[in-house]
């Protein structure tokens, strides 16, 4: 059971033991993304006695983690942009010893990086003339003005700073009354005997009527540095490392959005160091526009608990070790896929319904046996919409049902499962999917496979124009069948896909007249892409029967796809 003990440190402790490494940071913990204006407002915030909140230590010793488990140190020098922002840095991650670390920080990580930084740290700002010696970087210092007649705070403005603290570049033209805050460590300042004379000769060049108000300043910036206990924490003893993860998840939900999936990616890091950079190499060609979120999903399908969605040292040594199998089913699936026409691409942003196949080519090395369940189940799963909601409870599901199935997936396997079985009222439901869907273009696409092209883009087109529904009818047609047309025009019955010139080319013109404007062997090729049934006339007069022949033969044609 865990223990929380409260306790509270002055804001030098705190940096002296950053600085020796009693303190560190756990190898989950997201960037440093703080700008240069938060961190002057931190300093403002300080000065004007207002609370800098809480922290979340975490004490970690020999019984909670291990000789692999690792930690990064805090960084001990930033770089701005141009925009004031912070690079972003990959921390180097280390192993500790407890000896002398024994706080790993859950929550404050900006806020003590940021006094560090201040402190005992460097600051640049990058910029296109800087001097070379600093690798094309400008020293940048944190000042605060102790002139109050030279004071250039916003009072009118909401959330602005009570104080004149900013960063600045210009080393060579400061005011003679700035006073640079990191020096108030220096000896003559920390010394009570010597620092009414450090403070007079700092605050020199202020004007006489200054002067009270730059000694309030510098008195009280050393009181809140090395007297008040503004460190105030609680600290978590006798906590695993994964229970310390859902505690920083916890603590670090509010704030810059910080994704479950970032802090999944920097636990796999800690384990396995070159995971990015691996991840970089499978998602660089076929697999690219994916996104390592969907490499960990499947990590946590082949080795661990998906519903938990926690990356564990165990999945992170088994995704690690099996790197070369792992990568060799994600070429396997491209393979199946490609057998059966279907681009893996199309799945960049619906990647969920390939794990089922991975998780079976992964187990299974005769999974070339059931090609065709294979096809089944993808696009049952796709065009009965399977994954729209509790995507972990249902590939959960899946991976259970292979295991039941001697590591198979079959059709009969299918047919157990209430959403994935076929039933004509699903069909149905597929039919009269109208034109913009997901469900339309993804039923488009599987009729399609035998003849269409990835190298031109296809848009969904009525055959019978919708515009043509919004003249005047037919003077054979009655005003119901009408508008019962009307309510039809815009379902898959009346839907074919096109190539996007083509689309573009056929525009409004009547059915009946673009067919008539093709020689015969466009006119053949038109019948067998369109799937328009024999012996139908094309003329809108006609267009119940166009409808209802051509829907008994795409319902045949999908009844087919879904084995």
């Amino acid at each position: 059971m865990s223990k929380l003990i409260d306790n509270s440190i002055t804001i030098y402790e705190a940096l002296q033991y950053i600085k020796n490494g009693k303190f560190v940071m756990p190898a989950f913990q997201r960037q440093y993304v703080w700008g240069m204006e938060q961190i002057e407002k931190l300093w403002d915030s300080i000065l004007l006695d207002y609370p800098i909140a809480t922290f979340l230590f975490w004490h970690v010793d020999d019984d909670n983690v291990t000789w692999d488990t690792y930690f990064c140190n805090f960084l001990s020098e930033v770089t701005f942009d141009s925009r004031k922002q912070a690079d972003s840095v990959s921390y180097e991650l280390t192993n500790i010893d407890v000896k002398i670390t024994d706080t790993a920080v859950l929550d404050g990580q900006q806020r003590l990086t940021s006094l560090f930084l201040s402190m005992l740290g460097g600051a640049y700002i990058r910029q296109k003339h800087a001097r070379k010696q600093n690798g094309g970087r400008l020293v940048t210092k944190l000042l605060i003005e102790l002139n109050k007649n030279k004071l250039t705070v916003d009072e009118e403005e909401y959330n602005s700073k009570k104080y004149d603290i900013k960063f600045s570049e210009k080393i060579g033209k400061l005011s003679p009354t700035q006073f640079e805050i990191k020096n108030i460590i220096d000896m003559k300042f920390q010394d009570e005997a010597t620092r009414p004379q450090a403070i007079e000769a700092a605050i020199v060049n202020v004007p006489a009527d200054s002067k009270e108000y730059a000694r309030e300043i510098l008195n009280k910036l050393y009181n809140k540095i090395f007297v008040e206990k503004l460190i105030r924490f609680t600290e978590i003893q006798d906590m695993k490392q994964d229970d310390a993860l859902e505690m920083f998840v916890r603590f670090n939900s509010g704030g810059k959005a910080l994704r479950k999936s970032e802090i999944t990616m920097s636990i796999l890091e800690a384990y396995w160091p070159s995971a990015k950079t691996e991840f970089g190499k499978l998602l660089s060609d076929s697999y690219a526009g994916f996104g390592s979120d969907f490499i960990i999903r499947s990590a946590l399908m082949l080795y661990g608990d998906v519903v938990k969605s926690n990356i564990s040292k165990q999945i992170a040594e088994e995704l690690k070790n099996n790197w070369s199998e792992f990568k060799k089913a994600f070429k396997n699936l491209e393979v199946v896929l490609k057998g059966m026409k279907i681009e893996v691409s199309r799945f960049s942003s619906s990647w969920n319904v390939l794990l089922p196949i991975t998780y079976f080519i992964y187990y299974n090395p005769e999974y070339e046996n059931n090609l065709g369940a294979i096809r089944s189940y993808l696009i049952r799963a796709v065009l009965f919409t399977y994954f729209q909601s509790g995507t972990t409870g249902k590939l959960q599901q899946m991976k259970s049902n292979i295991n039941s199935n001697d590591q198979e997936i079959t059709v009969d396997m299918l047919e157990q499962m209430n959403e994935l079985r076929v039933t004509d009222g699903k069909i149905e439901d597929i039919l009269n999917v109208e034109k913009g869907s997901r469900v339309a273009g993804e039923a488009l696409y599987y009729l399609s496979l035998d003849w269409i092209n990835k190298n031109f883009k296809y848009e969904q087109d009525h055959l019978h124009p919708f515009d043509r529904f919004d003249g005047s009818k037919p003077i054979s047609v009655s005003m119901e069948d009408w508008r019962m047309w009307r309510s039809n025009r815009n379902r898959l019955p009346n839907l074919q896909l096109l190539e996007g010139r083509c689309n573009g080319s056929k525009n409004n013109m009547r059915l009946v007249d673009y067919y008539n404007d093709m020689n015969d062997d466009q006119k053949a090729k038109f019948y067998k892409e369109a799937i328009i049934p024999d012996g139908v006339s094309l003329e809108i007069e006609h267009f119940d029967e166009f409808y209802e022949k051509r829907k008994v033969v795409l319902t045949e044609k999908i009844r087919k796809l879904l084995g």
